[in-house]
């Protein structure tokens, strides 16, 4: 196994093992006015109000809320890695820009600036930075060119997308051209929770994002899996956010009613529910190591990776500080959870990620100035 102790000039101890973020996001520190350029509202702005602080808001004025310059400058956001040992992260744009309600061309247009961003970012300090694209999901046929010029154009090992497409699950049959381009194209595909279902019903105490997202994951897994997304593409690589949702911890309660009500649950011939667990990968950010313990018993320590969700408060901004505390947790595992399952979900090599030893963090730096 390659030997991934890394020493850097911030520090003189040793540490075993790469340590990349596979969930974190970013978006432009700036773009036109949206509204201007397409003819209509709904889009998101940024209101720079104060140095290092800017408002997201729709442009009918709707607060939706406050970033900080982590969110938008990769300097910043490098500062924050090396202040956390943090080596390489996984970007992709904040879900709230996926825009699937507008009208499809000028989604795509909207997808190439942002993959454009993110592509630039991550020229910029390969070591560092690893882009997802972002696609115009609401017309497959279209998402699929975009998904052809992230992986050919701009060099993406994957994208990102919602757990539904304005209202339709990822069963639906209209994606199935998607799923079957993303299995030949070899790309990942890393599912991230949006427009959670019950809106309505959580708007108060912060339950769309505390009950809401992990709820709509779990219904994009069960989805896929009754669907039978899984079964028809099985070459395809699929990471759900947050830990899969509530999915591992009800996945009892699935297999049974797959087995009660067949007629209900198993109406396109697929197999116990359980059998799927390590067909996909979930991220770790579950804020709990007996959590974590438990979800490594059910979806095995090959489909777990780490992760933070960062720079936003709900994520886990001591990255990973919970998992590097677990004594129980082997020095293979962690190297695992760290760094080799997201590489594998990815398909990428480790060398291309170990800094050059000594390594001036301040180098990459140099490229955003």
């Amino acid at each position: 196994m390659l030997d991934l102790r890394i020493r850097d000039a911030a520090s003189a101890k040793g540490r075993l093992m790469l340590k990349i973020d596979c969930h974190a996001h970013i978006l432009p520190e700036s773009w036109p006015s949206l509204r201007e350029k397409y003819g209509y509202g709904g889009w998101i702005t940024l209101d720079h109000h104060r140095p290092g602080h800017a408002r997201m808001l729709r442009d009918d004025g709707t607060f939706f809320r406050d970033i900080e310059q982590n969110c938008w400058d990769p300097v910043a956001i490098m500062q924050d890695m090396d202040a956390h040992s943090v080596d390489t992260m996984v970007l992709c744009t904040v879900p709230v820009l996926f825009s699937y309600w507008a009208k499809p061309d000028d989604a795509l247009d909207w997808s190439m600036f942002l993959n454009d961003h993110l592509a630039e970012v991550v020229r910029n300090a390969p070591r560092r930075f690893i882009g997802l694209g972002t696609l115009p999901m609401q017309d497959p046929q279209l998402a699929i060119r975009e998904l052809e010029r992230c992986k050919r154009e701009l060099g993406m090992p994957g994208v990102q997308i919602g757990t539904n497409i304005m209202g339709r699950n990822l069963d639906d049959p209209t994606l199935r051209p998607f799923w079957q381009a993303a299995e030949a194209l070899d790309m990942a595909v890393f599912v991230h929770p949006w427009d959670m279902l019950g809106a309505d019903r959580t708007a108060k105490y912060f339950l769309q994002w505390l009950v809401g997202m992990p709820a709509e994951t779990t219904l994009a897994i069960a989805s896929m899996l009754f669907g039978g997304v899984f079964d028809a593409f099985p070459g395809l690589r699929v990471m759900f956010a947050h830990a899969g949702g509530t999915f591992p911890f009800t996945m009892g309660r699935i297999s049974h009613g797959y087995h009660a009500r067949p007629d209900l649950c198993n109406i396109n011939g697929v197999s116990d529910p359980v059998s799927y667990a390590g067909r996909f990968w979930v991220d770790g950010i579950t804020h709990d190591a007996d959590a974590l313990r438990f979800l490594l018993q059910v979806m095995g320590p090959e489909k777990i990776a780490y992760g933070t969700d960062y720079p936003f408060p709900l994520g886990d901004l001591a990255h990973g500080a919970f998992i590097e505390q677990m004594a129980d947790l082997d020095a293979d595992l962690k190297d695992r959870l760290f760094a080799r399952n997201v590489l594998d979900f990815l398909k990428l090599d480790a060398a291309a990620y170990v800094s050059p030893k000594p390594y001036d963090r301040s180098l990459d730096e140099g490229f955003f100035e």
